[in-house]
């Protein structure tokens, strides 16, 4: 079942980028809720896990579940939809923050993630940096959302850096959460700079495998 809710949410990512590219507005509401809703039943299948993994797989689901929730948000194209979106995945962000910290609390994140823990912060100033100019009243809004990723990427470093969770988990988790961070600079770039399907023929392949990794990081725990 794993297999195919995995080859599921790839067809549906693929059958997302060719409806966008051919306006097809049925096809890419049906092809994203297929997407979306398969790695939502992935991650929920995993449960229930082991006792000493059960709190982060748990908020690993809700996560994933406000991915989703965020996903149908982001078919629409007004501000509201975008807003409702934005905080979608920031709670999705938060939620896999969490889940993190039941495993290690934060405070041991730095000195598990070592120097590895500035490259996103790096990466968000530049982001910032690239998008300020274009944020205009959402300028808070993005910082919010900017600071919650990178703490989930810091996070990931940590789990990715320890052996708090088995060797695949880990880096399904720590992979798919660099993924998430990818695809969400293609979201800025097409909210706010340039509005091309060129940005999700990058964007959503990375967004879909980031979640799927990250699914997959509680399978068999």
């Amino acid at each position: 079942m794993n297999l195919a809710l995995t080859i599921a949410c790839c067809i549906g990512a693929v059958g997302f980028i060719a409806a966008e590219y051919g306006q097809a507005r049925v096809g890419r509401v049906i092809a994203k809720l297929v997407a979306s809703g398969a790695f939502v039943i992935l991650g929920i299948h995993a449960l229930p896990a082991t006792p000493i993994y059960a709190s982060f797989a748990h908020w690993i689901a809700i996560g994933l579940v406000l991915g989703a929730i965020g996903d149908v948000a982001l078919l629409g194209e007004s501000t509201p939809a975008f807003m409702s979106g934005l905080v979608a995945f920031l709670l999705g962000h938060i939620s896999y923050v969490v889940a993190v910290a039941q495993l290690a609390p934060p405070q041991y994140w730095p000195a598990f993630g070592g120097i590895a823990v500035v490259v996103p912060i790096i990466a968000a100033v530049i982001a910032l940096w690239w998008l300020w100019p274009h944020l205009g009243a959402l300028r808070i809004a993005v910082i919010a959302y900017v600071i919650a990723i990178v703490l989930m990427v810091i996070a990931a470093i940590a789990i990715g850096h320890s052996e708090l969770l088995p060797a695949p988990q880990r880096t399904y988790f720590l992979v798919g959460a660099v993924l998430f961070f990818i695809s969400d600079l293609s979201v800025a770039r097409n909210r706010f700079i340039e509005k091309t399907v060129r940005n999700l023929a990058w964007g959503i392949p990375a967004y879909f495998a980031g979640q799927l990794l990250i699914a997959w990081a509680i399978v068999s725990l």
